[in-house]
Parts: C-alpha cells; sequence; structure tokens
C-alpha cells in the first residue's frame, strides 16, 4: 500500500507542476496582452514653467538711471546673478508643454553701480498675446480682457472721504490693540 501512495503522490505532484507550468505560459500571454494596451495609455506629462516671465510692458518701463529695487519692483528677482557679473542680472523665462514648442525668452539688465544703463534681449510679447499662445482645452476658448472699462469701473465708486472737521481716524492712525503673549497670572 505503501508502494501505490507513493505512486499516487507523484501523479498528483506531476499534475500540479504541470498545471503551474502551463499557468506560467498563459500568463506570460497575458502579460504581454496587458503591455500592448498600456502603451495606448500615456502618462501625464506637467507642463513646466522656470523663470520669471517678462512682458513688452515691463520692458517698456524700464529707464536708464533707475535703482536696482525699481528694477526688481518691475521685473522681479532675477533668475541669475553672478559673483563674477555683479552688474548684471539675467531674466529668463522658458514654458515646455506637451506637444508645443518649447517657448524661451531671455532679458539682459546691466547696471553701473546702483544705477540701470541698458537693457537686451528677445522680443518678449505682451501680455495678452502670451496668453493668448497659452491656448485654452476648452471649446471657443478667448483670451480675457485684461482691463476694465470705464462702465465696468463706474460699478465700484470710490471711498468716500472724511469730513475736514471730523474727528475720524485715518486707518493708519487707528490704535491697535494686540491680545497679550503670556496668559495673565505667570
Amino acid at each position: 500500500m505503501h508502494v501505490q501512495a507513493r505512486c499516487s503522490a507523484r501523479l498528483a505532484l506531476t499534475v500540479v507542476v504541470s498545471a503551474v507550468l502551463a499557468a506560467c505560459g498563459s500568463l506570460d500571454n497575458a502579460s504581454q496582452r496587458i503591455a500592448s494596451a498600456a502603451s495606448a495609455v500615456t502618462p501625464y506629462k506637467v507642463e513646466v514653467v522656470q523663470g520669471n516671465f517678462v512682458s513688452r510692458e515691463q520692458v517698456e518701463a524700464l529707464a536708464p538711471g533707475m535703482s536696482r529695487q525699481q528694477v526688481r519692483d518691475i521685473l522681479g528677482t532675477p533668475l541669475l546673478t553672478s559673483v563674477f557679473h555683479a552688474d548684471r542680472w539675467e531674466y529668463v523665462f522658458s514654458l515646455k508643454r506637451k506637444d508645443v514648442e518649447i517657448q524661451t525668452r531671455k532679458l539682459t539688465v546691466f547696471f553701473d553701480g546702483d544705477q540701470l544703463v541698458r537693457h537686451e534681449g528677445d522680443e518678449m510679447p505682451s501680455e495678452s498675446e502670451f496668453v493668448a499662445t497659452l491656448g485654452s482645452k476648452r471649446a471657443g476658448g478667448k483670451v480675457p480682457v485684461l482691463e476694465a472699462t470705464p462702465e465696468q469701473l463706474a460699478r465700484f465708486p470710490a471711498p468716500a472721504e472724511p469730513a475736514a472737521g471730523s474727528e475720524a481716524l485715518a486707518p493708519a492712525d487707528a490704535p491697535r490693540q494686540y491680545p497679550p503673549l503670556e496668559a495673565p497670572g505667570r
């Protein structure tokens, strides 16, 4: 009886091993089908924006003789400054999007001490031109109006000024009360 049990155990083991090997072959075919179906699915590609966008309006606001702080107020913090070229700031902007050519623009401003001497670089688009190049994924996407019309401004009246003899405090002169830093009784 021992021999018969061994033979049936070997037979069962052979059947199990054969089934496992057959399953591996079908898994390989299944994995190939899944891989070919997955090639139709592409990963999401992030739009990469680097640097400072500088518009034509900002460049037109620059004037020789401006201080470094005034230039920074108009253009923002420069992307590149160098210890070796302390009198030069680089503003570089690039936009990388899927299925669209990379947009790259560069502007260099030159200083003599603390005073702006000149600027040079690529021709910059206006803000509305840049917005139009971004495109819209919505059907019929239009470039929004970037300025308010006089009719739109009229809907928001200017705040009333206090009368000449009134005792009203201006917001800057209003007393300030802050909560205590520590609980009383410490």
